[in-house]
């Protein structure tokens, strides 16, 4: 990869802060857009703008063919058959709040819900509704002391016959990549449906919907170069068209009535309003620079800057920082969250930001998963694409002069005495 090349189609990267020049490095929580993404919400609208599917006019008929153009293109991004499967939805929230809304349609107090300890509460909140709701129970796979599923617990937890199981491709916390279709196979197995949040790895992987085994799938536009308020839900076309819809409005009508209403066959049904039109254009920009620059490209790049973090961080800081998640690279993305010794992690954070390094600091929605870690709150940095080794040496200088300002003077230093 030629990422001097690539840092020049992200204009937000020629910003600085303090005097500095920018080192953003929180693309778990968003990433940059570049320039053929920008480029194609502003094409949109300045000459496609009007609303697709019920103009007869030529403009609309322009914005129609786009949208739809979008939606195969988004398919074939996934590597799914049909684009019927396709959704377009605000982001991965949404598309997680849209399927559990639907299958809680069928589910029956006393049903079950697995799901596990390290999920983004956006696929843990909408269950908990239905919990709470409808009296499902909820349970959950935890994890091993290395931040990966306990599967030694799946077993016994399918024996319990849930009707859903929903996980976290990979976490925005560990980032341990999870065993997916394993998991999915095996849930079959017992009769569950199988929910994927790929919000963390459609960003860095191929995410493949056919290779995954899920049921359904939903990811965000904006973590992997797209607009925000643009993602995309997939379900198997057969699932979808037994659903019930989890909204109402127009768009996803065939027909209503005063005394009755009939749903369009999906993707429609679930596409109440007017849709974000130049969001899913954009977000198949988006889609066609990554796959241009290539998955293994990608992940090589990521690699590289994994390691040299890891190994300076080793060198440089040693045991003042506690690293969360697998310790090897096999199985986990370069999302790295981390305790220092002595300074909580807002306070980290808001030292980084002095040298232009922007990382994120919280609980990353992720509460349960910090309660099992046994921490309030962790930094983390994510790298991406556009970033340079020279910004991963600038993070770990950073972090070092933050574990020189908190450390704990010894007592012979005289330092503190009153």
């Amino acid at each position: 990869m030629d990422v001097a090349r690539l840092r020049a189609d992200f204009p937000i990267l020629e910003r600085k802060f303090h005097g500095l020049p920018l080192a953003y490095l929180d693309n778990a929580a968003t990433s940059q857009k570049p320039r053929p993404v920008l480029d194609a919400v502003r094409e949109y609208y300045f000459r496609e703008n009007a609303n697709p599917h019920r103009g007869v006019y030529g403009l609309s008929v322009e914005a129609t063919y786009a949208y739809e153009n979008a939606r195969v293109r988004m398919a074939r991004f996934l590597n799914a058959p049909d684009p019927a499967g396709v959704i377009f939805v605000r982001g991965a929230t949404e598309g997680l709040n849209v399927v559990a809304t639907s299958l809680g349609v069928g589910l029956e107090r006393g049903d079950r819900v697995l799901t596990t300890v390290m999920e983004h509460h956006s696929n843990l909140v909408p269950w908990a509704f239905l919990r709470d709701r409808k009296g499902i129970v909820l349970d959950y796979l935890d994890i091993d002391d290395d931040g990966r599923l306990r599967l030694d617990q799946l077993d016994e937890q399918l024996r319990r016959k849930p009707k859903v199981v929903a996980l976290t491709h990979v976490s925005n916390v560990l980032g341990t990549v999870n065993p997916v279709r394993a998991i999915a196979d095996r849930a079959h197995e017992v009769g569950a449906t199988v929910v994927v949040d790929a919000a963390q790895s459609a960003p860095h992987r191929k995410v493949d919907v056919q290779a995954l085994g899920a049921d359904f799938l939903a990811f965000s536009g904006h973590k992997m170069l797209g607009p925000m308020g643009i993602g995309v839900l997939w379900g198997r076309p057969e699932r979808l068209a037994v659903l019930p819809p989890a909204q109402g409005g127009g768009e996803m009508i065939r027909e209503v009535h005063q005394d009755r209403v009939e749903f369009r066959e999906p993707p429609g049904r679930f596409e109440a309003g007017t849709p974000n039109v130049g969001g899913a254009i954009a977000l198949s920009a988006a889609a066609d620079y990554l796959e241009r620059i290539g998955w293994e490209e990608l992940a090589a790049h990521e690699r590289q800057l994994a390691d040299r973090f890891l190994r300076r961080l080793r060198d440089q800081i040693g045991e003042e920082i506690r690293l969360f998640g697998p310790p090897t690279l096999d199985d986990r993305e370069a999302v790295f969250s981390f305790a220092m010794r002595g300074a909580h992690p807002h306070d980290v954070a808001s030292l980084l930001d002095a040298d232009a390094v922007a990382v994120r600091a919280g609980h990353h929605c992720a509460q349960p998963l910090m309660e099992r870690l046994g921490v309030p709150a962790l930094t983390r940095a994510s790298p991406y694409l556009y970033n340079t080794p020279d910004e991963i040496d600038r993070l770990v200088t950073a972090l070092e002069k933050v574990r020189h300002l908190f450390a704990t003077p010894s007592p012979s230093s005289g330092r503190g005495a009153a």
